[in-house]
């Protein structure tokens, strides 16, 4: 059995820098009618576990003329039902060779998707997300302080703080030990948590330097979205 893997960067800044890096794996004979999963559960965890990527997601495209695709994603140790920088950076993925959707089927449910100039956002409920510790810090300075070895627990926290209030722009880290993430470079499901906690409009900063946009919809759901560079392609061989 070989598998393709793509790898791309997620939520990069403006220029193009930073981002958190996605393995996409082509995980269906396209060919085949419905088709055909290559891999099952077991082995596509154990290939996230050796890859090693925050997240890597699996993904059966969309059937020629089609708008839908379905996916799972896997951490280095568990699978999650939704994720955003893994959501957003294969729907960008998909539209780069030529197949764009408008829903992402995920196990978490079906996710918008939408397109806006070379920003990808995809829509989502909170409660798909992990519930993050949202920890506010007084200050930019305070989170910038942080590390992964000042986590006592291992709950997937998100340390944030306004750098802009009026502006909604805030700086954030994330630590995960339990996923098997020491810290996230960026991390789409805590920024919706963050957004329907503050029921707002965020413009987010996260690790290096990646950037996250969010909007609070009127129904209660997070649309969030960034911008994609594509790193490199190899094949796996099981």
């Amino acid at each position: 059995m070989t598998l393709q893997l793509d790898v791309v960067r997620v939520f990069t800044d403006d220029r193009g820098q930073h981002g958190n890096a996605l393995g996409i794996v082509l995980d269906a004979d396209v060919g085949a009618a419905g088709g055909r999963p290559r891999a099952g559960t077991a082995e596509r965890q154990r290939i996230a576990a050796e890859l090693g990527y925050s997240e890597t997601i699996f993904v059966e495209p969309p059937r020629p003329g089609g708008t839908r695709a379905r996916a799972r994603i896997f951490t280095p140790a568990v699978e999650l039902p939704f994720a955003g920088h893994p959501t957003v950076g294969l729907s960008w993925w998909l539209r780069d060779r030529g197949t764009p959707i408008d829903t992402l089927e995920v196990p978490a449910g079906p996710v918008s998707v939408r397109y806006t100039g070379d920003i990808v956002r995809v829509s989502a409920r909170a409660e798909w997300a992990p519930a993050f510790v949202l920890e506010q810090r007084p200050s930019a300075d305070d989170v910038e302080r942080c590390s992964p070895g000042d986590r006592a627990d291992t709950a997937e926290s998100y340390v944030w703080a306004w750098t802009d209030e009026a502006a909604g722009a805030v700086r954030t880290r994330m630590f995960a030990p339990a996923f098997g993430i020491p810290e996230d470079e960026a991390t789409g499901a805590a920024a919706v948590r963050l957004t329907a906690h503050l029921r707002r409009d965020l413009d987010i900063t996260q690790g290096r330097g990646s950037r996250i946009r969010t909007t609070w919809l009127p129904d209660g759901r997070v649309e969030v979205g960034g911008r994609v560079e594509r790193c490199a392609s190899r094949t796996l061989a099981g």
